[in-house]
């Protein structure tokens, strides 16, 4: 058998990004590495008729339901976890590989709910490899074309990369809000107008191998209600936008999860109705010009009148009819203009993994941020964080997502960030880390194969060398990253 002892690496975000080869390259090299690793998995033991086992030695569980569970072994075979338990060197074998992780401590890979692969096509080749440096071996694209995105699993199914679920476009109204026509804003949705198109769009999606749909702002009620009828037709999950011409409590219930925690500050004023007409009104009046323009300049008019008129009472009966719908808060995303992730003392280490020209606009954002930093309005960043205990109070569930690569975000750091914002705004550490494995899961109906480190579940693991349990910026701590039963660097 051979014995292998990790190594521990200096604690830091900037860890698992510092010695970043060109992304062309690194995708060959993984590429080469996974082969290999493919073809070892598939040399059984001569004896024993089994593919070789990687047996982790006294690791601490980081377990998202139950807690820290101290000195156990964990045994993965092929793609799966075949054995967690007391230590039980008998089931080793000649051809297994036996790492001692004393004091080390094992998490689920973790999930980004939120990401757009096509938002910025200089990025997306890269992308997959780092969200795996950083432990994310999982994650939702939440708007996309459905044939680039099915390409780009298809391409990535035998190279290391994260496992890849996607809704396809975004299903938006008669005005598109991301409809290609500025070039800054990339052809992410199409046009639903009615019950048959509604069906029609999901059974293709379905077709085309979606794993759920994405419904968006400028939908009309009465298409948002087609929608959601031809998701469970074809045994879709829905992720969906408040639609601008509803209001969170009546739209929610019908979705499995909820983005940005956008719109729900309206549902919550006091004159949330006198609110909601002028937004029909205006929506209604709008016979010509950009979806993009007409959603501005709505959220731009509505949501810092609405957040100042908070009423508790009315904002309690809101949340309490979204207790089995998901709210993906995206607070990195929400606070990127108040927080300024870039001023992180990690940030620089972690952007040099960018491609060059996407380093470079994002140089030249920061810079025009910084420039009128006097004049932004953080009403909005501050209600997203205030939220957080209000959900957590009334039963609302959280999922961590970052909509990278938005708003300067960096893939597999910025969910790390989302899991450090999560636990600011009142979630405890436990809490953190289930909305990163756990409950993406149970959003895909995947809860049983995925999210814990238990046997049968997927071989998707993080070694690290602190506790995230204690505190969550631990969670960057990383040492090595499994995906599907393979370290993967």
């Amino acid at each position: 058998m051979k014995e292998h002892t990790t190594t521990k690496r200096t604690r830091g975000a900037s860890t698992p990004a510092k010695n970043f080869m060109r992304p062309r390259l690194v995708t060959k090299t993984l590429l080469t590495v996974s082969l290999c690793c493919a073809l070892l998995a598939c040399v059984k033991n001569p004896d024993t008729e089994e593919s070789p086992k990687t047996i982790i030695n006294n690791v601490n569980i980081v377990d998202p339901v139950k807690g820290l569970l101290a000195q156990r072994q964990v045994v993965v075979q092929e793609d799966k976890i075949v054995y967690v338990g007391p230590i039980d060197k008998t089931k080793a074998v000649d051809s297994d590989t036996i790492i001692d992780a004393t004091g080390q401590f094992l998490m689920p890979g973790l999930w980004d709910m939120h990401v757009h692969f096509l938002y910025d096509e200089a990025l997306t080749d890269t992308m997959p490899e780092l969200f795996l440096r950083y432990g994310v071996t999982s994650v939702r694209d939440t708007g996309g074309d459905v044939k680039k995105l099915s390409a780009l699993r298809e391409a990535l199914k035998d190279a290391p990369a994260p496992r890849i679920y996607f809704s396809g476009p975004l299903l938006d109204g008669e005005f598109v809000v991301y409809d290609g026509t500025d070039p800054s804003r990339p052809p992410l949705g199409v046009r639903v107008l009615n019950a048959e198109s509604a069906m029609n769009t999901v059974s293709a999606l379905k077709t085309a191998g979606a794993d759920f749909i994405k419904i968006y702002e400028l939908v009309a009620p009465a298409t948002y209600n087609s929608l959601v009828a031809a998701a469970k037709e074809f045994d879709m999950p829905i992720a969906s936008h408040v639609p601008l011409m509803m209001t969170a409590d009546v739209a929610g219930p019908a979705a499995g999860s909820m983005e940005h925690l956008r719109n729900i500050e309206l549902a919550c004023a006091a004159n949330w109705q006198e609110l909601l007409t002028q937004r029909q009104a205006a929506i209604t009046g709008f016979t010509e010009g950009l979806g993009y323009a007409l959603r501005s300049g709505l959220h731009t008019a509505q949501r810092v009148p609405a957040i100042n008129a908070y009423d508790e009472t009315r904002c309690n009966e809101v949340l309490d009819t979204l207790t089995n719908t998901i709210q993906v808060p995206t607070l990195r995303l929400n606070t990127v203009l108040m927080l300024k992730p870039f001023e992180r003392p990690d940030w620089p280490s972690a952007a040099t993994a960018l491609p060059q020209k996407v380093l470079e606009n994002w140089q030249a954002r920061i810079t025009m941020l910084e420039a009128n930093r006097l004049t932004i309005d953080h009403t909005f960043a501050n209600w997203s964080q205030f939220l957080i205990a209000r959900l957590l109070e009334r039963g609302v569930p959280i999922g961590a997502g970052t909509d990278t690569p938005i708003g300067l975000g960096i893939p597999g750091y910025s969910l790390h960030t989302e899991l450090e914002l999560l636990v600011a705004g009142g979630m405890s550490t436990k809490q953190a880390i289930y909305s990163a494995t756990v409950t993406p899961a149970k959003f895909l109906g995947l809860e049983e194969t995925m999210g814990q480190i238990k046997a049968g579940m997927a071989a998707d693991l993080i070694l690290l060398s602190e506790n995230p349990l204690e505190n969550i910026e631990h969670s960057r701590s990383i040492i090595n990253v499994m995906s599907r039963g393979s370290w993967v660097d």
